[in-house]
């Protein structure tokens, strides 16, 4: 039985922030559950899933070993939006083929936009 990853769990102490970050610039819609702490993030299409959890007194934001990498086709294109939405976008990277560009979420998290995907490879 094949097996997949299709959560990932991001801890923050900045819920709703999160949820207008990856809702209004990466279409993803919030799913609540009554007494469950957890808010789920789900994309507009398939894709995985986001789950939000609240950050314990202890845990540091940002301090992930991981990225969110969004494949775009235009990362230039994609980029300007996120500025113009505030988003403190780096510069755009040229790499084997495609192009990408980092930011951080509002919990301090790397995230990325890459044409990774849809770069032709021989």
């Amino acid at each position: 039985m094949p097996i997949t990853c299709n959560r990932v769990v991001i801890y923050t102490k900045k819920i709703d922030e999160m949820i207008r970050f990856y809702g209004d610039l990466f279409v993803y819609r919030a799913i609540r559950h009554e007494g469950d702490r957890i808010v789920e993030l789900r994309p507009a299409t398939d894709g995985l899933i986001l789950m939000l959890h609240p950050a314990g007194k202890g845990q540091k934001e940002g301090q992930s070993l991981i990225k969110l990498v969004f494949d775009v086709k235009n990362v230039d294109a994609f980029r300007k939006q996120l500025v113009a939405h505030g988003v403190d976008v780096g510069p755009i990277h040229q790499a084997d083929g495609y192009q990408f560009a980092n930011m951080k979420d509002p919990s301090g998290n790397p995230v990325s936009i890459s044409s990774r995907a849809f770069a032709v490879r021989s």
